[in-house]
């Protein structure tokens, strides 16, 4: 039993090898020197006139809106009922759930002033946020953020709507 104990004891001290090998490493310390480059840093600006892979495609996509159809519109009714409804109401009046449990209510859509708003000011308010509004550009891609734009014109319609704009309606109702 005593044997066994000064083995125990012996081994004890090959148990604790230290290894640093994985905690101090040799490493580069972002834009430090490092003599790698001519300039001796160790990361380096991308040349001038350097566009990332992608940026066209988006920058295109973030300028120009799509061609509205019933797609187009459905999709923004998906996304706008996801996203944007628990604040602004299922019918943009800024009704929302959120809003009934204490949080602060977003202006309703059918103001004059958002009603003579740009369809881009809807899509930078979406992209960028606005007021307690967060941003949602890492959320809803841009087409979806037009589409969603193209639904809530289609709120401000149907909600401002006259029976009078519509004459081949009148034939219709009882």
């Amino acid at each position: 039993m005593m044997s066994r104990i000064l083995l125990c004891l012996a081994m004890l001290p090959l148990c604790g090898c230290e290894d640093h090998s994985m905690t101090q490493q040799n490493r580069y310390v972002t834009y430090g020197p490092a003599g790698l480059f001519v300039d001796d840093t160790e990361a380096q600006a991308p040349p001038a006139g350097t566009v990332a892979q992608g940026d066209h495609e988006w920058a295109d996509a973030v300028s120009t809106p799509p061609a509205v159809d019933a797609a187009l519109l459905q999709r923004g009714r998906e996304r706008y009922d996801i996203f944007c409804s628990p604040c602004h109401g299922l019918s943009g009046n800024g009704d929302g759930m959120i809003v009934r449990r204490g949080f602060p209510a977003p202006p309703s859509y059918h103001t004059a002033r958002l009603r003579a708003a740009p369809a881009r000011h809807f899509f930078d308010v979406i992209s960028n946020g606005y007021g307690v509004m967060y941003s949602y550009a890492a959320r809803i891609e841009p087409r979806d953020r037009w589409a969603i734009v193209a639904y809530v014109r289609a709120l401000q319609q149907s909600q401002n709507a006259r029976l009078a704009d519509f004459p081949d309606l009148r034939s219709k109702l009882p």
